[in-house]
């Protein structure tokens, strides 16, 4: 794997790693309202409370009050469908963060173990190397001893052949004295 690739690997990695803190953000943002909406839930409750013991002493204010009750009611449902939804969002934001995490493991698994068959490559590759060099060497001792052999082969025969031509050079030295 080239360098080039692995440099947008650990780009990729450090952006996967800017969208988790930014979804952390909004997780922390997501309960932060929450807490409030339930606050104000918790609020709504109670005066609901209050103006139930209001009614009870209060019969006079019956009809009014009982719309007011109606009206928070709807109120409370409302804001717990709220929080339901808020609940779901954060629910759906960890199973983002989760799969995220996952990817990131995932792919610093699968980064370590491509790291590890380039290594073996490489070292295998090394030994190759080493071998054909070796191999090479041999040859080329093989060629410097046959070119040594030869050089001495041919030394051999040029003597002969200087030797064969004297002798020849006599014969017609002779052959054309005679005539």
């Amino acid at each position: 794997m080239s360098q080039e690739s692995l440099d947008d690997l650990r780009y990729e990695l450090e952006l996967k790693n800017a969208e988790i803190d930014e979804l952390n953000m909004e997780l922390q943002d997501k309960t932060e309202e929450i807490n409030k909406l339930k606050l104000y839930s918790t609020k709504l409750k109670y005066e609901k409370k209050n103006l139930e013991d209001k009614l009870d002493t209060k019969i006079d204010y019956d009809k009014s009050r009982m719309r007011e009750l109606d009206d928070l009611t709807e109120k409370l449902k409302e804001k717990d469908s709220i929080i339901a939804d808020k609940q779901d969002q954060v629910k759906y934001l960890r199973s983002l963060i989760d799969d995220y995490k996952a990817q990131l493991n995932a792919n610093t698994e699968n980064l370590e173990v491509q790291i590890r068959k380039i290594s073996k490559s490489y070292e295998d590759l090394l030994k190759q190397k080493d071998m054909i060099i070796e191999k090479q060497d041999e040859q080329i001792s093989n060629l410097i001893k046959s070119k040594e052999e030869i050089v001495k082969s041919n030394k051999t025969n040029v003597i002969s052949l200087k030797l064969q031509n004297e002798k020849y050079q006599e014969i017609i030295d002779k052959l054309t004295k005679t005539n």
